[in-house]
C-alpha cells in the first residue's frame, strides 16, 4: 500500500494549524471531506467507520477548540467553563474499554452533564469499538503505521478529534502518546488516568513498581496531558491500600476499580461545573 496517506484530512489539518482556516470552518470542510462516500483506496488510508456529523453539531454553540485558544491567558490561566448543552466527550481507546464502559454506562443517568460524541483507536482490534458501535457512538481508527511519519498521524488524530468539537478528550488506555498538534490544539482538554500515585512510579508498569519499592498505599491519577510521560497537572488522585499479600494482578485490579470510579466522578464534575488550570494546580469550582 502507498505510504502517502489521507490527504484530504491531512491537508485540513496543515492549513487549519497554521491559521488558514477557522476552527469552524475546518470542521465543515472536515465534515464534508469525512461524511463523503470514500474510494476504496481513501477507505484504506483513514481506516474509519465515521458517519457523516450533522450540521447542526458543527454550527451550534461556540467552538470549544476555538474557545480554548482565545481564552487561554498566561495570567489568568486556563478556564473552561461549564457548557449548558452538556460537555462533548471524545474518548481515545487501544483495548478492551473498560473505563468507556464505565462512562457509557454514567451518561445513561440524568444530570450526569457529559456525553460520549466519539470514540476513536489506533487499532482496529480494540474490542471497546464495538462498545461505542451497540452504543450507537460514531468511532474512528488511525493507526500509526498508515501514515508516512509520526507527525503525519498526529495531524491526521488532531484533526478528526477537533471535527467533534469535543469540550474534553479522555485517554482511556489509550497506549499512544499524542504529538504537539494534538496538544496545541487541545490543550487543557485532553485528560488521561494512571494507575499509580504520580508523580511516583509513571510509566507502563506502576502497580508492580510500587510493590516491589514496598509502598503501603497505592493508587490513581488523573491528570491534564502534557508533552512529558504522565507529568501533566495532577485533576484528582485516589488511594488504594496494599495488602501484604498483594501480587501485582490484585492490585491492579482493585487499582482498576478505584480508578474508573474516579474517572466518571470528576468527568461529571467538570461536565457540570469547569474547571481551571493555573501553572500545575487543577481545580474544579
Amino acid at each position: 500500500m502507498p505510504r502517502t496517506r489521507c490527504p484530504s484530512v491531512l491537508g485540513l489539518a496543515h492549513r487549519f494549524f497554521e491559521g488558514d482556516l477557522m476552527p469552524g470552518e475546518a470542521a465543515a470542510r472536515a465534515g464534508s471531506t469525512l461524511g463523503r462516500p470514500r474510494s476504496d483506496d481513501e477507505r484504506a488510508m483513514v481506516r474509519s467507520d465515521l458517519p457523516a456529523a450533522p450540521s447542526s453539531a458543527l454550527s451550534a454553540g461556540v467552538d470549544p477548540v476555538a474557545s480554548n485558544q482565545a481564552g487561554a491567558d498566561a495570567a489568568q490561566g486556563l478556564r473552561f467553563p461549564p457548557n449548558p448543552s452538556g460537555l462533548r466527550v471524545v474518548v481515545l481507546i487501544s483495548g478492551g474499554g473498560s473505563n468507556l464502559a464505565a462512562l457509557l454506562a454514567a451518561q445513561r443517568s440524568a444530570g450526569y452533564g457529559a456525553r460520549i460524541v466519539a470514540v476513536g483507536a489506533d487499532r482496529h482490534s480494540a474490542a471497546g469499538l464495538k462498545l461505542a458501535r451497540d452504543a450507537g457512538v460514531p468511532t474512528f481508527v488511525h493507526r500509526v503505521g498508515d501514515y508516512p511519519d509520526r507527525e503525519a498521524w498526529d495531524l491526521a488524530l488532531t484533526a478528526q478529534t477537533a471535527f467533534f468539537q469535543p469540550g474534553l478528550v479522555i485517554s482511556a488506555g489509550f497506549l499512544k502518546l499524542v504529538g504537539p498538534h494534538f496538544l496545541k490544539r487541545l490543550s487543557g482538554r485532553y485528560i488521561n488516568t494512571h494507575n499509580a500515585l504520580l508523580p511516583a512510579f509513571p510509566g507502563m508498569h506502576g502497580p508492580a513498581e510500587a510493590l516491589a519499592y514496598g509502598v503501603k498505599v497505592a493508587g490513581a491519577t488523573l491528570f491534564v496531558v502534557d508533552a512529558g510521560m504522565d507529568s501533566g497537572p495532577i485533576l484528582a488522585q485516589v488511594a488504594v491500600p496494599v495488602h501484604d499479600d498483594d501480587s501485582e494482578q490484585s492490585l491492579t485490579e482493585r487499582i482498576k476499580q478505584a480508578e474508573r470510579a474516579q474517572l466518571v466522578e470528576q468527568v461529571s464534575l467538570m461536565a457540570r461545573h469547569g474547571w481551571t488550570i493555573h501553572g500545575r494546580r487543577v481545580s474544579i469550582p
